[in-house]
């Protein structure tokens, strides 16, 4: 049995976390070159010195110079800023990269695996959704390959695969529907960060949490769906799906409809997209549908939870409009987490930056940077007239 050579992008969040999990469960299967992180040095040193990479990289210069004293005693070389993260990315001997940097941060280094022709095992959405088109003209001109971990298009994935895709017929993209399915307009106004980020199902970073209980995540992996699989806006459905065991269904010209089920576990699509072709047996828990005994759908509801409607709009009107929607969601998020807006001003604030938005073409990585900055402006602008 081969050893896999991989990178892992944002080791220290929860797909990162959770991706060494799968590493550790199959020793001998993965080498570990290379580890990124962001500000969590203490957590990074730990995997460092757990899994000797050769190479560490981390986003911020400062920390970078006092994660490379302290791992000073292990020949382990560490880089830092942007450059690094990109370097860590293109790693000559790498065969995998995880890409798992939250937001907007991530495309850089996405780019440059997929520039050098590697596969990416992709969780973090962003990228496709502010710049979907120029990463995957990116990957099929540099040979790079885009394997997906969120669990929704892993499974779109896994039920495609063998399939024509002239006979698709439309994707059903499933969601829990957060923890707030069942509120009020009025009694979504009044809910606090720390209500928002206990989600009823699955384990994530703070970011995605936040943004599932929104469900701008679901219209962010809309934009995935669109971009992976080159299925148009009309022909992908949205389904809320409380137990989260339906991971997403592909209907066929038919009218046939197949279906991916599964425990809400990361490491289920984590480990699939590792082991890419192959299937690897795990001692992770089994599914019981007769222990689960009931499984129900909703449509969405766009009044109560706007964003996913924004999302659509977003994504229908193209240019750079994806990218501001991404970067104002961001700014949005991060402002309902530190009690500066309520939980229903984060779809207004992103509205009001849509509104105001000068849409470019948007064919260039410095075009969509522009309009991130611009639109990360005008949201805080938005912001502190609140």
């Amino acid at each position: 049995m081969s050893t896999t050579a991989i990178v892992v992008l944002g080791s220290t969040g929860s797909i990162g976390v959770q991706t060494l999990e799968v590493v550790r469960a199959h020793p001998g299967r993965f080498r570990v070159l290379a580890l990124a992180g962001g500000s969590n040095v203490d957590l990074l040193e730990v995997q460092a010195r757990e899994f000797k990479p050769e190479v560490v990289a981390v986003g911020r210069p400062e920390r970078g110079r006092a994660l490379a004293g302290s791992l000073s005693d292990t020949g382990i070389r560490v880089v830092s800023g942007p450059a690094g993260l990109e370097a860590a990315a293109a790693l000559p001997a790498a065969e995998l990269v995880v890409g798992g940097i939250s937001g907007i941060a991530g495309l850089r280094p996405l780019l440059a695996a997929l520039g050098a022709g590697k596969r990416v095992a992709l969780a973090n959405k962003e990228p496709l959704v502010a710049a979907g088109a120029l990463v995957t003209a990116w990957a099929q001109e540099h040979g790079g390959e885009l394997i997906p971990v969120d669990s929704e298009l892993s499974a779109i994935f896994q039920c495609l695969k063998g399939e024509d895709r002239a006979h698709l017929a439309r994707i059903f993209l499933t969601a829990s529907g957060g923890p707030f399915a069942r509120l009020t307009k009025e009694q979504l106004a009044r809910v606090t960060p720390e209500q928002a980020l206990e989600h009823p199902t699955w384990r994530m970073g703070r970011k995605v949490t936040i943004d599932s209980a929104t469900l701008m995540n679901k219209g962010f992996e809309v934009f995935e769906t669109r971009w992976l699989f080159g299925v148009e806006w009309d022909r992908i459905r949205i389904l809320v799906h409380h137990q989260s065991i339906i991971h997403s269904m592909v209907e066929f010209v038919d009218g046939s409809c197949v279906a991916q089920l599964g425990l809400p576990d990361m490491r289920f699509p984590i480990q699939y997209a590792l082991f890419y072709p192959e299937r690897a047996a795990n001692d992770l828990p089994r599914l019981d549908l007769a222990e689960r005994r009931q499984l129900t759908f909703d449509a969405p509801d766009l009044e109560r939870f706007p964003c996913l409607r924004l999302a659509f709009e977003a994504g229908r009107l193209g240019q750079t409009y994806p990218a501001a929607l991404n970067a104002a969601d961001e700014i949005a998020v991060e402002a309902f987490l530190d009690r500066r807006i309520g939980f229903m001003d984060i779809p207004r604030v992103i509205e009001q930056t849509l509104s105001a938005h000068d849409p470019l073409e948007g064919s260039t990585l410095e075009q969509l940077e522009e309009v991130d900055d611009a639109a990360r402006r005008s949201a805080a602008a938005v912001i502190a007239q609140t």
